[in-house]
C-alpha cells in the first residue's frame, strides 16, 4: 500500500472523499442512492452517539485529520458514517440488486 501520509492534516480526509467517490459511482450504477440516503439517515444517529462516545473515552485517537470538529466529533468521522454504509449498500446492490445476474 502506498504511503499516503503525505497529504497531511488531510490525509482523513482525502481518504474519506476517494471512497465517498467509489460509493457513489457504485450506488449511481446500481441506481440505489435513494435508498443509501434513507439508510444512512437511519442509521446516522446511531452512528452519531456511538462515535462520540468511543472518541471521548479514548478509543481512536485521530492524528491525519484537518483538526476541524462538527457537533463534537471530526469532520472526517461525520463523512466516514456516509460513507460506509454507502459503500456497503452500493456494492450489495451491484452485486445483488435488480439489475445484477441472478444467482
Amino acid at each position: 500500500m502506498p504511503d499516503i501520509s503525505v497529504f497531511g492534516r488531510y490525509t482523513y480526509l482525502v481518504t474519506e472523499i476517494v471512497w465517498g467517490v467509489v460509493a457513489a459511482l457504485l450506488l449511481r450504477r446500481a441506481n440505489a442512492l435513494r435508498k443509501a440516503a434513507v439508510t444512512i439517515l437511519a442509521l446516522y444517529p446511531i452512528a452519531y452517539v456511538w462515535d462520540r462516545y468511543t472518541l471521548a473515552v479514548g478509543v481512536f485517537d485521530i492524528k491525519l485529520r484537518t483538526g476541524v470538529d462538527v457537533a463534537g466529533i471530526p469532520l472526517e468521522e461525520h463523512l466516514f458514517m456516509a460513507v460506509v454504509p454507502g459503500l456497503v449498500i452500493g456494492i450489495h446492490e451491484t452485486i445483488f440488486g435488480d439489475g445484477a445476474a441472478d444467482g
